[in-house]
């Protein structure tokens, strides 16, 4: 093909998968909040009953804190495979797990408060409301590659 036609077609970019980039990444921003939130009710549950005279919700809080950055970067590596650096997302990543906690709560007064769910189904709905909101700001903010 000569060089003029050739200027004249549009260079085709490779196709990319994003639906099954987006499901990797849910499925392993999943994996790892079940399992974050299932070692964090054992380890929370053993610290509060190993430091009786320390108030239970300040050893429950300091256990939560002290999960933030193992969780932190176990999304950044494997949920969102984010090349981001340090100082930008984990500054981002606390503000969102921070928002997270007032969503929960803004959630649960909606569910529990205004609905009247049962509490199985107003804890579910919660979980699946703010879990969803985390993970689509973490991908588009937090963990967002480039400026």
């Amino acid at each position: 093909m000569s060089a003029s036609l050739q200027s004249l077609m549009r260079d085709q970019m490779a196709p990319t998968d994003t639906g099954t980039t987006l499901l990797v990444q849910l499925v392993a921003f999943i994996v790892i909040g079940g399992a974050a939130a299932l070692s964090f009710v054992g380890v929370s549950s053993a610290a509060v009953a190993l430091f009786r005279s320390v108030p239970a919700w300040l050893v429950s809080s300091l256990c939560y804190a002290a999960f933030i950055v193992p969780v932190y970067l176990m999304h950044r590596r494997y949920s969102f495979q984010s090349a981001t650096a340090h100082g930008r997302a984990l500054p981002r990543y606390v503000l969102v797990q921070l928002c997270g906690l007032a969503l929960a709560t803004a959630f649960s007064y909606l569910a529990y408060g205004i609905v009247g769910l049962p509490t199985l189904v107003a804890a579910l709905v919660v979980i699946v409301l703010t879990s969803g909101v985390n993970f689509l700001v973490l991908r588009r903010w937090a963990f967002a590659d480039g400026a």
